[in-house]
């Protein structure tokens, strides 16, 4: 944990502006909540903070994020638009490929975490950018891709599994994702979530 970087991927499509049933927030104010609580744990072991990237059908992508910044990320953010994941995911897995030939990384790697409620615009690129990130790496455990699902989408639950479990069928060297939906957390909170992702 203290020699490893981590990115959030936060997803901000319109349907993020949703109430859930547990207490009637919506899942952008949990999300807001839940990345307080990862950049808090974080900052306890790297002062640099993480980086940040909020997408829709765009992205953006946000440094050295500490506690103190969070809030000023979900104030210049509001849900709306479609999830175009496979350009922010390129965006960060090749962010750590160019830090690592920089020789910019942590001994122990990256881990990429992704919130988000909804199937992906493009499935296939979502695959494709995994596949050939993993055919970069050199060992197993040096990139690690976590997709953390908020909401009840059943089609997004599908997919997810899908990356989970059948990439290597697919062409990829290793198998660096991991995913847990909805049925899969049941009573945590997106907080609990988020912090166990980063102590696996």
């Amino acid at each position: 944990m203290n020699n490893r970087d981590y990115t959030l991927i936060i997803d901000k499509s319109g349907s993020m502006s949703t109430p859930d049933q547990r207490g009637g927030r919506t899942r952008w104010a949990e999300v807001q909540e839940s990345t307080l609580a990862l950049a808090r744990k974080c900052e306890q072991f790297d002062p640099d903070g993480i980086t940040i990237y909020v997408f829709s059908g765009r992205f953006r992508r946000y440094d050295f994020v500490t506690s103190r910044k969070v809030e000023n990320i979900f104030i210049e953010n509001d849900p709306g638009g479609t999830t175009n994941l496979a350009s922010v995911l390129l965006d960060a897995v090749e962010s750590y490929f160019k830090n690592k030939t920089a020789g910019k990384t942590k001994s122990e790697g990256e881990t990429i975490l992704v919130i988000t409620d909804g199937e992906p615009d493009d499935r296939l690129a979502v695959m494709e950018v995994i596949v050939n990130a993993t055919r970069k790496m050199e060992r197993d455990e040096e990139l690690a891709i976590s997709f953390i699902q908020v909401g009840t989408d059943s089609q997004a639950a599908r997919f997810l599994k899908v990356l989970d479990n059948q990439l290597q069928g697919v062409g990829a060297k290793f198998d660096i994702c991991n995913t847990l939906t909805i049925d899969d957390t049941g009573d945590m909170s997106l907080s609990e979530v988020l912090l166990r992702a980063i102590h696996n």
